[in-house]
């Protein structure tokens, strides 16, 4: 088993959901962790909470960061090593959904979905991938089950994360001889905030924030000869149709 004490990670949109639920993970195997979002007091009041939870003697840091803008990406990353001194994961978690059919999806719904789900996948490496390819580190997406299998509504949502599952793998491809290792995670339904969403006990079906985290966990620790590119996850028993 890789050990993963003392790495460096990088999340964005890490205040809440699958992002905050991946920070709590790594934080336990005493991974420091850096987490993003767009507002200064989401960010901070995140990490206070982490660092507040945590019993490894990991520390968390939030930063107020918006991926849909590449120099707020760079920021984040100079604010990452000048606080821990290096970055060895990279996790590009950010994302936002806006459905509707194509009649009635607006101009300003399908640039923030591709904003925000796309182009910010490509900010955050972008900014990152000096230091990734220093520490030879690990760059992780996480898609979705909509970036394989479309859906009416979806149109907005289903080019971003199906870009986001081709982008991965071409950068996969672009890293992996420069000893960076790309993997991206396809959840299915997860009990999130996702789309106005409050996780209560109708959600004990869904996939789980912890679940995604251990499967990070998961690949950080996995021998370095080993990558698991593409990860589909899906709940093991959804309700009847």
């Amino acid at each position: 088993m890789n050990s993963i004490q003392n790495k460096v990670a990088l999340i964005t949109g890490g205040s809440k959901g699958i992002g905050h639920g991946i920070a709590e993970a790594l934080m336990k195997k005493g991974v420091n962790v850096a987490i993003t979002s767009r507002t200064e007091a989401s960010a901070n009041e995140a990490s206070n909470q982490l660092n507040k939870d945590s019993a490894s003697g990991a520390k968390a840091i939030g930063i107020k960061a918006d991926v849909r803008d590449f120099e707020s990406q760079q920021e984040a990353v100079s604010s990452v090593l000048e606080h821990f001194g290096k970055l060895d994961v990279l996790i590009a978690n950010a994302g936002l959904g806006r459905f509707g059919s194509i009649e009635d999806l607006s101009v300003q719904d399908w640039n923030e979905v591709i904003d925000t789900n796309l182009t910010g996948v490509f900010y955050s490496i972008k900014a990152g991938v000096e230091a990734l390819k220093q520490s030879q580190g690990y760059f992780i997406t996480i898609s979705s089950l909509a970036g394989t299998n479309f859906f009416a509504g979806g149109s907005a949502y289903n080019a971003s994360k199906f870009g986001v599952t081709g982008f991965t793998q071409a950068v996969m491809l672009d890293l992996r001889q420069k000893g960076v290792k790309v993997s991206t995670i396809m959840p299915g339904s997860v009990s999130t905030y996702f789309n106005g969403n409050e996780p209560a006990e109708k959600d004990a079906w869904k996939i789980q924030i912890e679940d995604i985290g251990k499967l990070v966990v998961d690949l950080l620790e996995m021998h370095p000869r080993t990558l698991p590119s593409k990860i589909e996850v899906r709940p093991t028993s959804p309700p009847s149709k």
